[in-house]
């Protein structure tokens, strides 16, 4: 399968904020905030998690890394599928199926 065409959705029990240009991440579980699992996303994490709203591809994620920021397709998609990996083996996001 193409990774490119993959969709991501978010799993529902999350808590985010974006603080200072960064987004915190708090899973929540049983009604109440995991503060042991909490994620803190830079920039570019921020605008990947932005975008897993299950209709944009890893494709399009890659594409607009490569728009904001100074970097090759190659170099956006090998960050942008290991940054997914991380967030979905963290129990953040799933494939959209």
């Amino acid at each position: 399968m193409n990774h490119l065409t993959e969709c991501y959705i978010k799993e529902p029990n999350l808590v985010t904020r974006d603080i200072a240009g960064e987004t915190i991440i708090v899973p929540v579980k049983s009604n109440v905030g995991d503060l042991d699992s909490i994620y803190t996303l830079n920039v570019i994490g921020t605008l990947i998690w932005q975008l897993i709203d299950g209709k944009n591809s890893v494709g399009q994620i890659v594409d607009a890394i490569c728009n904001a920021y100074d970097v090759t397709s190659e170099e956006a998609e090998k960050d942008a599928l290991e940054f997914l990996n991380s967030l979905e083996a963290g129990g953040l996001i799933r494939q959209q199926g």
